[in-house]
C-alpha cells in the first residue's frame, strides 16, 4: 500500500509564492522508490472539476498545464520519497485543493485525473 500525505499550503496575496510537498510511503515506495511511479499535482476548486496543473513521468518528462506556465515547478527528491510543487506568482484563480497523484502504471495522458493513488489535499487560497 502506497501512501501520500500532502502539505505546504496556505493562504498567500496575489503575486506571492508556495512550495507544496508530497511525502510518499509505504512497502512498494521503500522498494522501488518514487522514481518508478508516474506523478502529479492537481487541483480543484468548489464547483469545478479536477485539474491537472503538471506531471512528472518515471523518466523525468514533466508535463504543465497551460494556465500555469512558466509560474510552476514541479520536482521530486527521490532520496526523500517527495514530490514538491514550488507555486510563483500566485493568482486568485490559483486558489484551491491541491492534491497530489501516484500510478506506477499510466497509459494515459499525464494530466488526466485517472491516477490511482491519492493524497488527502492541501488548500491554497490565493487574495486579490
Amino acid at each position: 500500500v502506497v501512501q501520500l500525505v500532502d502539505s505546504g499550503g496556505g493562504s498567500v496575496q496575489a503575486g506571492g509564492s508556495l512550495r507544496l510537498s508530497c511525502a510518499a510511503s509505504g512497502t512498494n515506495i521503500n522498494m522501488f522508490g518514487i522514481s518508478s511511479y508516474y506523478m502529479a499535482w492537481f487541483r480543484q476548486a468548489p464547483g469545478k472539476e479536477r485539474e491537472g496543473v503538471a506531471a512528472i513521468a518515471r523518466d523525468d518528462t514533466i508535463t504543465y498545464a497551460d494556465s500555469v506556465k512558466g509560474r510552476i515547478t514541479i520536482s521530486r527528491d527521490n532520496f526523500k520519497n517527495t514530490l514538491y510543487l514550488q507555486m510563483d506568482g500566485l493568482k486568485p484563480e490559483d486558489t484551491a485543493m491541491y492534491y497530489c497523484a501516484a500510478d506506477p502504471a499510466k497509459r494515459t495522458p499525464p494530466l488526466l485525473p485517472t491516477y490511482r493513488i491519492w493524497g488527502q489535499g492541501t488548500q491554497v487560497t490565493v487574495s486579490s
